[in-house]
């Protein structure tokens, strides 16, 4: 075992799921679990690394092969953890794929030392099941799979999840729950996997979890953000768009709140909204010295926000932009992603929060088109893209309040707020990866302290 640690510590620092950044990798094996396969020994590693802080428990499909009857691209080879035997990153190998797939949709149980790993499927599954599959790319947190079907079957998307929280994923359970109730605007679900692994740290001994989760796939489509920024960089109106998307954002909504609890916003918790705004205002400063020239005012929004009355919370999207939304030809906007930020811990992601943190996600984002057009093309009329962005996020809030009943004039200053604090957040974002980038946020943080209409 000591082998094979050391071939995935070389490896996992490589891959784009992998947070650590920067830091050696110190790993400990949790637990495995085998899938049948033909022709080659699929396996499942549970891997903690404990060189992170906080530890991160990573999920790790490896297929092992013979070495000489291996051709795979070098990217997806993992090593050699012995001679003779070459690891395959397993979402790049069809023994596994086949073997993940007909674990969920036939409800199959695979175990390990310790381990019980059970298929869910969402309902029974008529149509072939698909074999062929090939890795989506420009994932991070997580890795997917698009299952090809033939003779105009079912296409299916598979999200193995890479790192690992005990309970339950809410993108399972809210986009699961939507499409129970019959929602347009989610694909149908298909099925999931949930695995219970040892742990050491807790008193029951065991932790219990979601491992990967499938819906059906939309092929042929395009996400709003290819959508919006086309449409910015030809000058075309979306506002029609945006209004529609809102709309949907709404209808979503109003779904969550009667299939989960809502509750009243308490006191503790305006506390601690303000207590993450000021520490990640903080941040910022230290991070951006740019920014120390806003403090006073940033400080100023939060103070007057915090004093108000704050609508109830429920649950809600919790990572809601223009990349996690698609535009189908006959659903209209389908949403995408609901587990809510990855590297929060699964308990904080299914809280119930406000719903105007998805609207001031969705608002950041529409001003990350018009800065990505700027940035594209220094020659574009400033004020021709100012004014694409400001129709575009007036039309998304008309047509969010339209359906939800929601005075967003009266809820501004909070919206204001919340959009502030994701500017000041993009800001140490960009600052770490992206510098060119920074003055999208700067930009919105300027406007935000100044002016009091959230959608100007």
């Amino acid at each position: 075992m000591d082998s094979t640690l050391a071939c995935l510590a070389a490896w996992m620092p490589r891959q784009r799921w992998y947070a650590a950044k920067g830091r050696p990798p110190s790993l400990r094996l949790v637990a495995w679990w085998d899938l049948p396969a033909a022709d080659a020994t699929v396996r499942t590693f549970l891997i903690a690394d404990e060189g992170a802080l906080p530890v991160v428990l990573y999920q790790i499909p490896v297929v092992a092969r013979a070495t000489a009857a291996v051709d795979a691209h070098p990217d997806h080879i993992i090593g050699s953890p012995e001679p003779g035997t070459t690891f395959i990153d397993g979402p790049f190998d069809p023994a596994y794929t086949s073997a993940l797939l007909r674990l969920i949709m036939e409800g199959r149980e695979a175990t390990g030392p310790g381990t019980v790993v059970v298929g869910r499927p969402s309902h029974p599954f008529t149509d072939a099941v698909p074999s062929t599959a090939s890795v989506l790319a420009g994932e991070q947190s997580n890795t997917s799979l698009i299952y090809s079907a033939a003779d105009g079957g079912t296409p299916v998307i598979c999200k193995v999840f890479r790192q690992l929280h005990p309970g339950l994923s809410p993108d399972i359970e809210l986009a699961a729950a939507l499409a129970a109730a019959g929602s347009p605007h989610v694909a149908p679900a298909i099925g999931s996997i949930e695995g219970r692994w040892p742990d050491d740290a807790t008193a029951q001994g065991t932790f219990q979890g979601s491992l990967a989760f499938a819906q059906e796939f939309l092929p042929g489509v395009e996400d709003a953000w290819r959508v919006a920024l086309r449409a910015a960089a030809a000058g075309e109106d979306f506002s029609g768009p945006a209004r529609a998307l809102g709309a949907a954002t709404a209808e979503v909504h109003v779904t969550l709140a009667k299939l989960f609890p809502t509750r009243a916003t308490l006191r503790e918790d305006r506390d601690a909204v303000a207590r993450s705004w000021s520490r990640r205002l903080a941040i910022a400063i230290a991070e951006v010295p740019a920014m120390a020239e806003w403090r006073e005012a940033i400080d100023a929004v939060y103070a007057r926000t915090r004093e108000s009355e704050w609508p109830a919370v429920q649950r809600i999207h919790g990572d809601f932009h223009l990349g996690q939304v698609l535009q189908h030809p006959t659903r209209g906007w389908v949403l995408l992603d609901f587990e809510g930020e990855p590297l929060r811990p699964m308990s904080e992601r299914r809280r119930p929060d406000l719903p105007l943190r998805d609207l001031a996600g969705m608002l950041r984002s529409f001003d990350y088109v018009g800065g990505s057009i700027r940035l594209d093309d220094p020659n574009s009329s400033a004020d021709t893209v100012r004014e694409w962005v400001r129709t575009a996020r007036r039309g998304f809030l008309q047509g969010y309040a339209e359906v939800s009943e929601v005075d967003i004039e009266a809820q501004f200053d909070l919206l204001r707020a919340l959009e502030l604090d994701k500017a000041v957040y993009e800001a140490i974002y960009e600052s770490r990866n992206r510098p060119t980038w920074v003055s999208i946020p700067l930009r919105a943080i300027s406007r935000l302290v100044e002016r009091p209409a959230a959608v100007s």
